[in-house]
């Protein structure tokens, strides 16, 4: 989202003991002896060393080449790459320990809007940058939550989507084309059917599978505000309150069932792994998985003709909205003593063409506004929800992580007492809101 306010140098360290004291709070994590992420290279008179955390493993190649042409034409200055195997963590303990990196990259995720309200990230409000960033892209991360709720703490580089993946081949010859209304994919699901072919793998034995139906799903139905106004009632969650998960997620819960009905028999023991494999080799016509799962699923067969499109949710084609969420965020810690350095570096990050060949790269949807379409022609449809800006956030990313989602969401799919998971998800809802002050808005 564009700001227009008058751009500033972030503060100092003024009011870090403030800060980290409320960090302390909101994490509550016990320290851990974390050392050292990874040799720094000697210092060289002259040249500033950012320390840079990026979270994405399979990104460390690209950010090294990214890094490469950076330093090549910014001499004075020499950039760390630091990946460890458990960034969330690491990255509180860092932050706790009064170790903020220079520059992060996080994914766009409840845990960076955690950390984003506890003041430890630069405020980019007024920075030039976001005019080159998708509004929508933007919106999407405040969601997650800011400082003061009013800041812009971090800075969408690329983003994923979570649809339903559909082999073109199979829709083909079945003479089925991509649903743009919930008739319209129940049917292809009927039809699929009767002519013997599975109409989705399901893969309930790993619990978390059964949140990426339920985002597809539940962020369209349950209401663009739902989360907002379930922080501002704070413990105050139930049937009877404004908004609930009783109240606005029966819809979600019922059409979700409805999509398992049409699975594999079997599919609570089958694995995330299990469903890319069986996909791959045409056991199934849909899977109900976000463009994660293309790599998995070209490596067992590269030649599969796959696509995706959004939940078609409601029998309004216009209503659609593909769900998304910011694979990559960038941001810078607030008081890092190099910012101008860092500053450059994040300016270098995040220049169309750098993203656009490291969305490519990896199989993502560039943050940019007015971004050159991703060429994998697994995205293709999908890339126009980005060019309008028709996405919405993931649920899960709004869910405290102390509430077992995914679990509830398998129960439910396993015995249908959705009046008992959506109660469930209320309790714990209340729970956490009763000792936790920042699952309530602003704080």
């Amino acid at each position: 989202m564009t700001d227009t306010t008058t751009y500033q140098r972030p503060p100092r360290r003024a009011q870090r003991r403030h800060r980290l004291r409320r960090l302390v709070s909101v994490v509550a994590l016990g320290a851990l002896g974390l050392g050292t992420l990874s040799g720094c290279a000697p210092a060289t008179t002259g040249v500033v060393t950012l320390d840079f955390f990026q979270f994405k493993a399979e990104a460390i190649g690209d950010f090294d080449t990214i890094i490469a042409e950076f330093e090549a034409a910014n001499p004075d200055i020499h950039v760390v790459q630091n990946s460890v195997p458990d960034p969330d963590t690491a990255i509180r303990t860092l932050l706790v320990k009064n170790k903020v990196p220079d520059v992060l990259s996080l994914g766009g995720s409840g845990n960076l809007g955690q950390l984003a309200r506890a003041g430890v990230f630069h405020d980019f409000t007024g920075d030039p940058l976001l005019a080159g960033i998708n509004p929508a892209v933007q919106k999407i991360l405040a969601a997650l939550g800011t400082n003061k709720g009013t800041e812009v703490n971090a800075l969408g580089m690329v983003s994923n989507a979570n649809g339903v993946l559909y082999n073109r081949d199979i829709f083909a010859a079945q003479g089925i084309a991509v649903p743009t209304t919930w008739d319209e994919l129940i049917a292809a699901a009927d039809k699929l059917t009767a002519a013997g072919i599975t109409p989705f793998y399901g893969t309930l034995a790993d619990a978390w599978t059964a949140q990426v139906s339920l985002n597809g799903i539940g962020a369209q139905l349950g209401g663009k505000d739902f989360f907002p106004d379930l922080r501002k009632q704070g413990a105050d969650v139930g049937a009877s309150s404004a908004v609930s998960f009783e109240k606005n997620y029966p819809e979600t819960f019922a059409k979700l069932a409805k999509l398992y009905s049409y699975a594999q028999p079997g599919y609570l023991g089958k694995s995330y792994a299990d469903g890319n494999l069986a996909f791959a080799h045409g056991e199934s016509a849909m899977l109900m998985q976000g463009i994660w799962a293309l790599a998995p699923i070209l490596a067992n067969n590269p030649d599969i003709n796959v696509g995706s499109f959004p939940y078609p949710v409601t029998d309004n084609p216009e209503d659609i909205r593909l769900v998304s969420g910011v694979d990559v965020a960038i941001t810078i810690g607030r008081d890092t003593p190099h910012y101008a350095e860092s500053k450059r570096f994040v300016d270098f990050l995040l220049q169309k063409e750098t993203v656009e060949k490291f969305a490519a790269s990896q199989n993502m949807f560039s943050g940019a506004r007015d971004a050159a379409p991703n060429a994998n022609p697994a995205l293709a449809e999908l890339q126009p929800y980005f060019t309008t800006g028709q996405i919405v956030g993931f649920i899960d990313h709004q869910i405290p992580a102390s509430i077992p989602l995914g679990p509830i969401v398998q129960q439910f799919l396993t015995d249908k007492d959705s009046a008992g998971a959506l109660a469930t998800l209320d309790n714990d809802w209340r729970k956490v809101a009763a000792r936790t002050p920042s699952t309530r808005s602003g704080d």
